[in-house]
This record gives C-alpha cells, sequence and structure tokens, in this order.
C-alpha cells in the first residue's frame, strides 16, 4: 500500500529544546482559550496534547480529528483504581476523564469542533493505524485534518520490559495534513520485512527527529510489517 498526503504543520509538545521558564509561559498561553471549569479538568498529558494542536490551529478552526494513543489517560485510571482500592468512592467525572477517548471529548468541547473525531488505540502497528485512519477522512472528502499522537509514561505498576511499549516523558505530536495545497508532500507505504522498532510511544520520538531532522525517509518496523515515511519533493 501506499498514500500520500501534504503536511502542512506540525508541532510537538514539550518542546525539542526544552526551557523550563520559557515553556511554562508558552504553554499558559497556548491554554489560554480553555475555559476555567474545563482547564481544572485537564490532566498534564491532555494539556501536552492541547499545546501540540494549538500549534497547528487555531480555536476557530473547525475540522475533522484524529487522536492516536497507545494507552490514554492511563496513570489517571490507575489513580482512581488505587482509590477504589483504598475504599474510597469512585467519582463519575473522574471515571468520564479516565477513558480512553476522554482527551477528544474536552478537544470537543473546547475548540467547539462538531466535525467527525476518530480515537485510535494502535497497538503492534503504531502511528501507521493514525496516519491510515487521517488519509481515509482526507479520500473521502475532508480538505484538511488534524492528526495527533500523544502518549506518556506506563506507571511502574505495569511493567514492560523487555518490550517497547513506554517512554520516559510525555510527548504530543501534532500534524495538520491536507489532501492538497502547500507544504510537505509526505508518502507512506508499507513492505513485508518484519522487525521490533517499538510501539506508538517509541516511534513517536522516531519520527519526531525524522520531521526535525534532515533524513528523507524513516522506516519502522513492526512485527508484521515496516511502514516508511518517505519526504517528497516540496509541494506547490
Amino acid at each position: 500500500m501506499q498514500q500520500s498526503f501534504i503536511l502542512q504543520y506540525w508541532a510537538v509538545w514539550p518542546p525539542l529544546q526544552p526551557d523550563a521558564e520559557q515553556d511554562s509561559a508558552r504553554q499558559n498561553e497556548l491554554l489560554a482559550n480553555v475555559p476555567k471549569m474545563l482547564k481544572r479538568r485537564l490532566s498534564p498529558l491532555a494539556k501536552t496534547v492541547f499545546c501540540a494542536a494549538h500549534q497547528c490551529i487555531d480555536e476557530h478552526m473547525i475540522i475533522p480529528t484524529v487522536f492516536s494513543s497507545s494507552h490514554g489517560e492511563l496513570s489517571r485510571s490507575f489513580s482512581m483504581m488505587e482509590r477504589l482500592e483504598a475504599g474510597e468512592e469512585g467519582s463519575p467525572t473522574s471515571f468520564s476523564l479516565s477513558v480512553h477517548n476522554a482527551i477528544a471529548g474536552l478537544f470537543s468541547m473546547i475548540w467547539k469542533n462538531k466535525l467527525q473525531c476518530t480515537v485510535v488505540a494502535p497497538g503492534e502497528e503504531g502511528m501507521a493505524a493514525g496516519f491510515i485512519e487521517a488519509s481515509g477522512l482526507l479520500y473521502e472528502g475532508a480538505e484538511r485534518v488534524l492528526l495527533v499522537f500523544y502518549d506518556e509514561p506506563l506507571v511502574d505498576f505495569y511493567p514492560s520490559a523487555p518490550f517497547k511499549l513506554s517512554t520516559d516523558e510525555s510527548r504530543a505530536l501534532a500534524l495538520l495534513i491536507a489532501k492538497k495545497g502547500e507544504g510537505q508532500k509526505l508518502t507512506m507505504s508499507s513492505s513485508s520485512a518484519a522487525g521490533n522498532d517499538g510501539e506508538q510511544p517509541v516511534q513517536l520520538t522516531a519520527f519526531i527527529r525524522f520531521l526535525a531532522g534532515p533524513q528523507a525517509q524513516l522506516t519502522l518496523e513492526t512485527y508484521r510489517r515496516s511502514w516508511r515515511w518517505e519526504k517528497d519533493d516540496q509541494a506547490d
């Protein structure tokens, strides 16, 4: 299979070159459009996602979205289970904010985005699943799609070794992709070669380096196949 699209804009959070003081001020700026009532509900992971997304779209843009996360709000879910184990009562609000599509739901509320929103739990195939879903929306007629990848470290209760399931820090990558227009043309293809470059949390670091650096292509191997992204000539 092979799919091509135009990468119009991309953003990552936290920044690739962190500065604690500047990043804190920048985060407050990026979250300024979030109503105070909703801001209190945002987990650190949700804030990371919205800081990345807001750099690709403004608060007035209504756009189809795809969110891709291997583990979602797992740490929030685990904290809730710990409270239940301790005999405390469960909170409906805590539960609603711990499900896999919680961040996507909050995004729709904050941006007043009523267009279609898909949440992907990619598993072994990693980042490719999100790209396939977003490309499908483009081919169905959407002019542009916001694609957001995000994950946070697994809590210690869930040992990941020797599997490549987690990284040491939270990270979100937002991509604004389109069928045509100005931007960087990217082509994604697959082959039968198999390997183990880890699941989405691990792949995400490699993909960000690919976007930020001079390399023309990136190949990520999974247990079933390999996925390759190639930077083509600049789109007109």
